[in-house]
């Protein structure tokens, strides 16, 4: 996004894009090999096991033949910004001033495209590191609208892969996430403002209320991002950008009818093609 060799300075170009510009000079602290080889048991263990905290976590390690303590295993599950999901007392800090919108899905009927997106972030490791994932899809027809990948947590790559979306296909009625800083954000939730949309966030620890993200991260990570160990972060965003293409386009949903995502959106009369600009419909 920020381009270092630009005339422009970077300074400025963090003016224009609305960004921190901490965002700009940001440099990731190096990871030992040891604990990159732990995040990578952590995020396989938490899509097996989402309501494992630190502490069963240590377990599942031990008996693996990994040796752990919790407070380190907290603060890489920390890292990763992946946290035990069930339902507890709203005890923890939300990011300051923001704002948590209710959950608008629950007898909800979901009979169309762009009727409700829903957006969630998950860890990626790499060979020598690690990166963000940032998705937005259709939950009538599970298609991908829009991807970012990011070697931080903040919130622009999630911005900028939204507006991609509402550029190239128009605009759902309900946006669904869950109680992330980066969703509860004014940059986000702003942006959906602006554009009309109503705002959905799930119950906190309630990973059920987004499950057809929570399936596409299996899809992705059993079927592409364990098989490989990505060396950089361009190779990983190409081999990532086929896999999706595949899915959205090449592979049958046995929930769609054995139909692919792509063939069910554009059926509907209100999702345009990419480039044909915004819906009417939403």
């Amino acid at each position: 996004m920020i381009d270092r060799k630009s005339e422009v300075s970077v300074k400025r170009q963090c003016s224009l894009l609305k960004l921190a510009r901490s965002t700009a000079y940001y440099k990731a602290a190096e990871t030992g090999e040891a604990d990159l080889e732990l995040m990578r048991l952590l995020d396989e263990l938490h899509l097996n096991h989402p309501t494992a905290g630190s502490r069963t976590m240590r377990y599942y390690l031990k008996r693996g033949g990994y040796e752990a303590g919790r407070r380190h295993i907290r603060t890489l599950m920390r890292r990763m910004g992946i946290t035990a999901l069930y339902q507890k007392p709203n005890t923890s800090r939300r990011q300051k001033g923001s704002h948590i919108y209710p959950y608008l899905l629950g007898n909800l009927a979901v009979v169309r495209a762009n009727q409700v997106w829903a957006a969630d972030i998950t860890y990626i490791p790499m060979r020598r590191g690690f990166a963000y994932l940032f998705a937005v899809i259709d939950w009538y027809t599970r298609r991908v609208i829009s991807w970012r990948l990011s070697n931080t947590l903040t919130v622009d790559f999630c911005v900028e892969a939204v507006r991609e979306g509402l550029e190239r296909y128009g605009k759902p009625e309900i946006f669904n996430t869950d109680q992330g800083s980066q969703f509860t954000s004014e940059d986000f939730t702003g942006l959906l403002r602006e554009e009309g949309i109503r705002i959905s966030m799930d119950g906190k620890g309630r990973w059920r209320d987004n499950v057809f993200v929570e399936r596409l991260w299996r899809s992705i990570k059993y079927e592409e991002v364990y098989k490989r160990a990505y060396d950089t972060l361009g190779e990983a965003r190409m081999r990532l950008k086929a896999y999706l293409d595949d899915y959205n386009s090449d592979r049958p949903h046995q929930a769609l009818g054995g139909r692919t995502p792509d063939e069910v959106y554009f059926e509907e009369p209100e999702a345009p093609r990419p480039g044909d600009g915004k819906s009417e419909a939403a």
